[in-house]
Formats: structure tokens, C-alpha cells, sequence
């Protein structure tokens, strides 16, 4: 059996990576979801948070938001809203982003804008996760 797969990890706006990678660890609905070379088909979703996989036995970190992931047993193609490393994350910004999601909320808006402001705080509470990540 090989000892790495294919991964892919696509924004609408660009290819973030591609490459063999050793192992992948997504994060998952109901926590996180890890996979290794010959892993069983499946689709799942990604939930905002940290993408890890490791390369030459070094792992390495990006920041994402929600999506899919297809894993296969010798391939994983990761299609998320948004991928950035976290030295590219401006904490400060996340930061601010993160206390108007909080304000939204608090101000009991509509049912839709409720599910947007959830949304926006998962992304900024991922975003800042991964940028004390890069500070440590």
C-alpha cells in the first residue's frame, strides 16, 4: 500500500494546494475527521475551522470555512469557501469580525440573518483559532 494520496484543497478562487500528502485531518460536523492512504470512499462536510495534513513528515495548518470533502483511497479533494494560512490571517480584523457576528446575534434579526451571523462567527472564531495557532 502507499504511504501518501493526493490531496486538493480548492477555494472558488483558486487551487490552495495540491500535492501527496502522509495524512489529513479535516474538521467535521461531529468533530475531527481523519484520513490515511487507502481511507474508505466518502463525502462529508467541512465545518470551519483548521485543515491539517503532513507532508516529509511535517504538518502543516489552514484556516477554512465550510465546504466538502470527497476522500478516496488514494486521493481527497477538499472544496471550501475560503483557505488561508494562518501567518496570512489579520487577527485584529478577525477579531472585529468576530464582535459584530456577536452583535447580530444579539439583536434577534430574522431567521436568516440569525444563520448568517452564526456562520460569520464560525468563521471569525476559526480564523482567530489559527492565527494564536501561528503566534505559539
Amino acid at each position: 500500500m502507499d504511504k501518501t494520496f493526493q490531496l486538493e484543497i480548492v477555494t472558488p478562487e483558486r487551487q490552495f494546494y495540491s500535492g501527496p500528502v502522509e495524512s489529513l485531518v479535516l474538521p467535521a460536523l461531529d468533530g475531527e475527521y481523519g484520513v490515511l492512504p487507502g481511507h474508505e470512499p466518502v463525502v462529508t462536510a467541512v465545518e470551519p475551522g483548521e485543515v491539517r495534513y503532513k507532508t516529509d513528515g511535517v504538518w502543516h495548518s489552514v484556516v477554512v470555512t465550510q465546504g466538502l470533502a470527497e476522500l478516496m483511497s488514494d486521493y481527497a479533494i477538499v472544496l471550501v469557501s475560503t483557505a488561508e494560512r494562518p501567518e496570512e490571517i489579520d487577527a485584529a480584523r478577525a477579531q472585529r469580525a468576530k464582535e459584530r457576528a456577536e452583535e447580530r446575534l444579539r439583536q434577534h434579526a430574522s431567521q436568516q440573518e440569525y444563520y448568517r451571523s452564526k456562520a460569520a462567527l464560525a468563521r471569525a472564531n476559526a480564523r482567530l483559532h489559527g492565527s494564536m495557532r501561528n503566534r505559539n
